[in-house]
C-alpha cells in the first residue's frame, strides 16, 4: 500500500551549476535520483534544476542528503538549495523591480546571510548604467539589461568558484512556475 504524502511539506531543490559549462543532465534521471532517496512526489520544473518534492525530513538533512546522491550518481560537486513553498512566494513576490521587457530580473536561493555577500560584490563591481541590485525580505534581486547578464561583471562574480555552495540564481519567470507548480 501507497504510503499517503497529503500532508507532507512540499520543497523545491534549487541545483547549482546544471547543463552549464559541460555538466549536462537530464532531468528525468535527476528526479530519479531524488526518487531513490526516499523523496516523493518529485517531478521537475524547466531543465535548469529545480526540483519539486515531498518529505518529511528537515531542510538541513535533505540538503546534505541529496548533494551527496547527486554527487556519487553525476559524478560532480552538487550544490543545491532547498526552498519551501513559503521560500519560494517570498523570493516571487518580494521582488522589488517592476516588470520591464528590456531587463531580465534575477532572484538568489542561498544560505542563511548570502544576500549581504552578494549586495557587498555587486556594489564593488562596475555596472552598466541601469543595472541594479537590492535586497528585500532577506533576498538579494538583481536588474540587468538583457543581453548583459553573462558579459556583466556582476555576472562573471556570481560564477566564481569560492562562492558555488553559497547561491544560486533564477530569473524571476522561473520562481514564478516553480511556484505555480507547488
Amino acid at each position: 500500500m501507497k504510503k499517503s504524502t497529503e500532508n507532507k511539506p512540499i520543497f523545491c531543490a534549487f541545483l547549482r551549476g546544471v547543463n552549464v559549462k559541460g555538466t549536462n543532465m537530464k532531468m528525468a534521471e535527476v528526479c530519479s535520483v531524488f526518487e531513490k532517496t526516499g523523496m516523493e512526489n518529485v517531478s521537475s520544473v524547466l531543465a535548469s534544476g529545480n526540483i519539486l518534492f515531498s518529505s518529511d525530513k528537515k531542510k538541513d538533512e535533505l540538503k546534505a542528503l541529496l548533494e551527496k546522491a547527486m554527487s556519487t550518481h553525476f559524478n560532480y560537486d552538487a550544490f543545491l538549495f532547498i526552498k519551501d513553498k513559503t521560500e519560494v512566494e517570498t523570493i516571487f513576490t518580494e521582488n522589488p523591480f517592476d516588470a520591464n521587457p528590456d531587463f531580465h530580473i534575477y532572484g538568489f536561493a542561498g544560505i542563511a546571510g548570502i544576500e549581504k555577500t552578494l549586495m557587498e560584490e555587486f556594489e564593488k563591481s562596475k555596472k552598466t548604467e541601469e543595472e541594479r541590485g537590492l535586497i528585500a525580505a532577506n533576498n538579494f534581486y538583481w536588474r540587468v539589461p538583457k543581453g548583459n547578464t553573462l558579459e556583466s561583471e556582476f555576472g562573471k562574480i556570481l560564477g566564481r568558484k569560492n562562492l558555488k555552495d553559497t547561491f544560486t540564481s533564477r530569473n524571476l519567470n522561473t520562481f514564478e512556475k516553480v511556484l505555480k507548480k507547488m
